[in-house]
């Protein structure tokens, strides 16, 4: 899509792809469905088996709660162009949209930038003549240059630089924006793929040391307990978390309880879990920042189970480093001028101007008045 910001996640779905474990995981970031290989299936075009794909995937939607009936399902031959553009004979059982009239018929998301800053990093470079450059999808909030940031979950805090898109310099970035923006004094060994860029002012992300998360089990071969240790896939984390406790079972649409303290779970159950990262990590609620709090549960080279985190409790950082550019940024002096008629000067006495001198303030007597100057550090919430 060029220079244009991304919103829609279409699933690509090969005829020979589908009920792969994959695709399942994919499915959770889904927002459309294509079998792209039409013209490969035996015989060419069949009806039958794209029912079939339709079939198994809707399948899978309506265990991680979407409503298959509101997603778009669109055959079409990549390779031979057929319901691209225009309608295909080739498919004319089909009655539905093309893909360019699937697309056009999807409304554009709303921007989430009224929330606090949240960009998980895909990577961290360092470029020649520049710096440290982390890239990443800002996924709520704003980043801006001159920005203090904090990075999750090590709670590493400096000042964005410059921010860029496409080597083109930006003012602002926006939810949806793929960008790379440089820190100040920060090597490229302090940050890494996982980590999450915040507003050091505002609700900065910090390192999780439990969540609690509705979970379905999908596709694992036996059962799940207590001490069960997969990896999770959130955003663009990938590390290994122990399921703690088996806290609830639970109804997979209305989410009512079914019963305390399961001793295990298995296909198609669904549940309440906490789970502890056996490395740190940031993680947060999927009704605060959904793209943040949604996770796929990998093992045996499988997605196994899908899940959303309904709360956290996060540590404070302790020995977090603040580079000297946040430091500057975060604290300003602040000056305030005391005047004084010459009655309320002989009022105070000399005493006065001795007490200030002491505290580092300047002191002046002009023309009958006694002006002082008052100099303190306060925070810079701008």
């Amino acid at each position: 899509m060029g220079k244009e910001k991304t919103h829609i996640n279409i699933v690509v779905i090969g005829h020979v792809d589908s009920g792969k474990s994959t695709t399942t995981g994919h499915l959770i970031y889904k927002l459309g469905g294509i079998d792209k290989r039409m013209d490969a299936t035996t015989p060419k075009y069949s009806k039958a088996r794209y029912d079939e794909i339709v079939k198994e995937v809707s399948s899978y939607l309506k265990k991680v709660g979407y409503n298959p009936d509101k997603i778009p399902f669109v055959p079409i031959s990549g390779f031979e162009g057929d319901n691209m553009i225009e309608r295909s004979t080739n498919l004319d059982w089909y009655k539905g949209p093309t893909l360019l009239d699937a697309l056009d018929q999807i409304l554009e998301p709303k921007r989430p930038t009224d929330k606090p800053l949240r960009l998980p990093l895909q990577d961290v470079y360092k470029i020649g003549g520049i710096g440290t450059v982390p890239v990443g999808r800002v996924e709520t909030g704003v980043l801006k240059p001159g920005m203090v940031v904090t990075f999750g979950p090590t709670g590493l805090t400096t000042e964005v630089k410059s921010v860029e898109m496409h080597h083109e310099a930006l003012q602002e970035a926006l939810p949806g924006d793929n960008v790379g923006f440089n820190v100040k004094n920060v090597a490229v060994k302090d940050l890494k793929r996982g980590f999450v860029a915040s507003n050091s002012k505002d609700d900065p992300a910090r390192e999780a040391a439990n969540f609690t998360s509705q979970v379905i089990i999908m596709n694992h071969p036996g059962q799940i307990g207590n001490g069960y240790a997969p990896v999770l896939d959130c955003h663009t984390s990938h590390i290994a978390v122990k399921f703690a406790e088996l806290l609830t079972k639970i109804d997979r649409r209305s989410g009512k309880e079914l019963e305390k303290e399961p001793k295990f779970l298995k296909n198609g159950d669904a549940g309440m879990v906490k789970m502890i990262p056996t490395k740190p990590m940031v993680v947060e609620t999927f009704s605060e920042y959904p793209p943040l709090g949604r996770f796929a549960v990998r093992d045996m080279r499988q997605t196994v189970a899908v899940g959303v985190i309904k709360n956290v409790e996060k540590k404070d950082p302790s020995g977090a480093k603040v580079t000297k550019s946040a430091a500057k940024k975060k604290f300003a002096l602040q000056s305030s001028i005391l005047v004084f008629k010459d009655g309320g000067v002989k009022c105070l006495g000399l005493d006065l101007s001795a007490r200030q001198a002491v505290m580092g303030n300047s002191v002046l007597l002009f023309d009958g008045y006694l002006f002082i100057i008052e100099m303190s550090c306060v925070v810079d919430d701008r």
